[in-house]
């Protein structure tokens, strides 16, 4: 697996799709910050660190507003083939504010907004609405 981002999006685009309660993927610090990030933006019930087997893995419970669900959009911007950097005055507006941008900072994951009034630039990872 070259870009585990594109493909831990792809694992929670494809549970929405098929309407799962839950999604489970192997672990990793990024991949976990990127979770709680999803978490902590309301777009998912609850992100959390397990053990499944003799590996660490992240459960997803994914979030449904009866029956839509509250992820309607995730998209991979940056890929290992091309990396995406911005800086703090380049700042996407996802869906003119109602979406959000999950940057990678040298101060840790955090959103466009964050990182924007942190003053701080980074590689843009994926946006969500």
């Amino acid at each position: 697996m070259t870009d585990p981002i594109a493909d831990m999006l792809t694992r929670i685009r494809n549970a929405v799709a098929v309407r799962k309660p839950e999604v489970v993927l192997p672990f990793s610090k990024l991949k976990f910050s990127v979770a709680q990030l999803l978490e902590q933006e309301k777009y998912v019930d609850k992100a959390e660190k397990i053990k499944d087997g003799n590996f660490d893995a992240i459960r997803i419970a994914l979030k449904y507003n009866g029956k839509n669900a509250a992820i309607r959009h995730i998209k991979c911007i940056s890929s290992p083939g091309q990396r995406i950097y911005v800086s703090s005055k380049e700042m996407p507006h996802v869906l003119n504010g109602y979406g959000t941008a999950v940057i990678s900072t040298s101060k840790g994951v955090m959103t466009s907004q964050e990182a924007k009034r942190q003053n701080v630039g980074g590689e843009l990872m994926c946006e969500i609405w």
